[in-house]
């Protein structure tokens, strides 16, 4: 299928993509394509919104993200809300990174995992409730968030497994990935009081 219309056109359905979140080659081959095309003025127009532009050409993924206010300006209100996160669903993002990193040593191209598999490796991290099936729910909720924020998709036909989205590099970065056994380590200590509090914001 083709995009049509002009340039403005174009631009606008670019723009907007954009604006109600990740916009992914794999998942919108037109409008990426579309954007490659017309980058420098959705980075204009983005501008005007005190917005900017980023996106990774290699891995096939762009959003817009809250624009530095250059000294002299006035801060313009943020468009771009920050989401404050759960203690758990950090914590996933964290060790989904973490499968990530060790994807990429072993020269793997995919991080496809069930949930099960994300079950256990949370479990040591998060309170016992003495109910695994009530626990695996809990995952399950938490997972659905992490989709909604486009970090992971779920399989076509295989609702159990998701697909770790590789933009999650570009949020949970490199110096992040660093101190990721401090981090775990902080979580530990955070355990009795914390697994529902306000733990990060993306």
């Amino acid at each position: 299928m083709q995009e049509t219309g002009s340039d403005g056109q174009s631009l606008s359905r670019v723009l907007i993509a954009l604006l109600k979140g990740i916009l992914s080659r794999e998942t919108d081959e037109v409008r990426w394509q579309a954007l490659l095309n017309l980058q420098a003025a959705v980075r204009d127009q983005a501008a005007l919104l005190g917005l900017e532009l980023r996106m990774d050409e290699a891995e096939g993924y762009a959003w817009l993200a809250t624009r530095a206010t250059p000294e002299g300006e006035t801060e313009l209100p943020r468009l771009v809300a920050r989401r404050p996160l759960s203690f758990p669903v950090s914590l996933i993002l964290a060790l989904l990174r973490k499968k990530l990193a060790e994807a990429d040593a072993g020269g793997e191209a995919r991080v496809i995992l069930s949930r099960e598999e994300v079950v256990e490796l949370i479990r040591l991290f998060l309170p016992e409730t003495g109910n695994e099936a009530r626990f695996a729910d809990q995952v399950d909720t938490h997972l659905n968030k992490i989709v909604d924020l486009g970090f992971a998709r779920r399989l076509r036909g295989q609702e159990q497994k998701i697909e770790v989205r590789r933009i999650l590099k570009s949020f949970v970065d490199a110096q992040w990935l660093a101190e990721f056994d401090q981090r775990l380590g902080n979580y530990r200590d955070e355990l009795p009081g914390s697994a529902d509090s306000k733990a990060d914001t993306v």
